[in-house]
């Protein structure tokens, strides 16, 4: 009964998005008041610690807004200076296809972001680039979410496998922490590269179906041999970075690797399908594929503006992320340090709220870089204007629906700090789970990945939340334990494409705030063929006996 009453919200959250398409800035402050009400009639919880974790979650919510706005800024900037539309003419002249644009950006130019930065940004950054090269809004946010799953788990450095690894307080054999968390890494990388060889087949299969004129799937398997190939040199880097360096670079590496790769392939027009695919013409696009920001004119478009010159903020992007995520480089440390610190929230010890603003990509690199092409583009005082201006607009629907969202996360999060004795909403939500799959908690194991993201909006607090508990159960049911906790960080990273923060924060870049719900709608079923690949993964491997040796 009190799993149902922990459930009753994200219920409640997915049915007014999902089916009746209400708005996240809608919907999200109602679930938060439930959630308030379920903590402090069932829960028993202190209104003091209602109020105080509700504060902290909104709070929280700044990391990611300033991230999103760091996105939307980069992508308003570029198209103010002229750069977007020169990025998009050369992609054309790389490949007209949009089934195989999707795969070089959706795929592959984001794999390599993920890599390095992480929560979220990818998606904000490759959706516009689909955009710029004619795709709908929709379809644009849609694809830029399914493709990017498969880095999710190695994204922002490792933070997302790391955190599962940490969160592991035993272990077998004796092994140190430093053998689980590499035995982890290989489960993981070994379960991902088997499911993503097929993603950008299955993307482009959900893209053609739901956005083409005649949604057939005979558009997605003409481009079957370029959508494997990509597929192959992503996952091949991929899993051998991360069974011989670690977590940490798998994702950046295999983006790095693979990205010169496709544009090669694409422009050369290996593995190319012989007849171009397009979508429908815009005039005959449905109402709610467009973005419901108000057309733009293309002022001061610099029609001449060199390649190399257009590209050179996300030359910047990129470089920057590299040296301020690799603690090699010292930068790391020094940029985490950097904090606006606010201590116990309401007199609540331990609840400190810490913002590290300077860590954050939506001010390193992504604001940075803004503020260095005004210079580098030669933008006028009027474009400038109109960039942040345009920005301000675009977040402020976003930022109310993560502020509740957030918050309300917390709340669950933390309702273990209650009178009446009960386990988080969370962790009660988990134990049901595991209760009601007994022997096959196997199969379950992705799917609790999947409910940790959606609900929280973070592969890595998913994986922080549910990993111990994962690793726990499965010993008591004689399951291999590592095998099982590597089908959870699975799990949550596919939950990235379906996640309320990821929804909104992609949503506000694309001009789409309000159609949070359908984008859920359409991403649930890859999300879910995903996990069921991931488990059927698992059982082979379990029945061949690869799993024995990390036992």
């Amino acid at each position: 009964m009190l799993a149902l009453i922990a459930f009753l919200p994200i219920l409640v959250t997915v049915l007014l998005m999902a089916v009746f398409n209400w708005s996240a800035k809608r919907v999200l402050p109602l679930a938060w008041g439930l959630v308030c009400l379920i903590a402090l009639a069932v829960w028993r919880m202190e209104p003091v610690h209602v109020l105080g974790y509700s504060l902290f979650g909104a709070l929280k919510a700044l990391d990611v807004i300033i991230i999103i706005f760091g996105a939307v800024l980069i992508l308003n900037t570029l198209k103010q200076s002229g750069a977007m539309q020169r990025i998009s003419n050369a992609f054309r002249h790389i490949t007209k296809d949009h089934r195989l644009q999707a795969i070089i950006i959706g795929w592959m130019f984001s794999a390599f972001i993920e890599g390095a930065a992480g929560f979220g940004a990818p998606p904000a950054l490759a959706a516009p680039l689909l955009i710029g090269l004619g795709f709908p809004p929709l379809a644009a946010a849609m694809i830029g979410l399914i493709l990017n799953g498969t880095s999710v788990s190695f994204g922002a450095a490792g933070t997302p496998l790391l955190s599962a690894a940490n969160s592991l307080t035993t272990s077998l054999d004796n092994a140190g922490p430093a053998r689980l968390t590499m035995l982890l890494t290989e489960q993981v990388a070994l379960l991902h590269a088997l499911v993503g060889f097929f993603v950008p087949l299955i993307g482009l299969c959900f893209l053609v179906v739901l956005f083409g004129e005649d949604r057939s799937p005979k558009h997605a398997f003409a481009a079957m041999p370029f959508a494997l190939f990509a597929g192959l040199v992503y996952v091949v880097p991929y899993y051998c970075t991360a069974r011989f360096l670690g977590p940490e670079f798998p994702a950046l590496i295999g983006g790095l690797v693979g990205l010169p790769i496709l544009f090669w392939t694409a422009k050369s027009g290996f593995l190319a399908p012989k007849t171009q695919w397009d979508f429908p013409p815009p005039s005959a696009w449905a109402t709610d594929w467009r973005s419901n920001l108000e057309p733009e004119e293309n002022h001061g478009v610099e029609v001449g503006m060199p390649l190399w010159k257009a590209w050179v903020p996300y030359m910047l992007i990129a470089v920057i992320l590299v040296t301020t995520r690799i603690p090699a480089f010292g930068l790391k440390t020094l940029l985490s340090s950097v904090k606006i610190t606010i201590p116990r929230i309401l007199g609540i010890e331990g609840l400190d709220y810490e913002l590290a603003w300077a860590y954050l990509p939506g001010i390193i690199p992504f604001t940075l870089v803004a503020f260095l092409t005004h210079f580098l583009h030669g933008m006028t005082p009027a474009q400038t204007k109109r960039a942040w201006q345009n920005t301000f607009q675009q977040i402020s629907g976003a930022a109310v629906a993560l502020f509740f969202g957030v918050a309300m996360v917390q709340l669950m999060l933390n309702s273990h700090v209650n009178t009446a004795g009960l386990d988080s909403m969370m962790t009660t939500m988990a134990r049901f789970m595991a209760a009601v799959a007994g022997n096959a908690f196997m199969f379950f194991a992705p799917f609790i990945g999947i409910m940790g993201t959606f609900v929280s909006g973070s592969s890595t607090v998913s994986n922080i939340l549910f990993a111990s508990f994962q690793y726990e159960t499965a010993l008591l049911l004689e399951l291999p334990p590592v095998l099982t906790v590597a089908l959870h960080v699975v799990g949550s990273a596919f939950g990235s494409m379906i996640s309320f923060n990821n929804v909104v924060a992609t949503c506000a870049t694309v001009g789409m705030m309000g159609a949070e719900g359908r984008l859920i709608k359409r991403n649930l079923i890859p999300c879910l063929l995903y996990a069921l690949m991931a488990v059927l993964a698992a059982l082979l491997l379990r029945a061949g006996g690869i799993y024995a040796r990390i036992w």
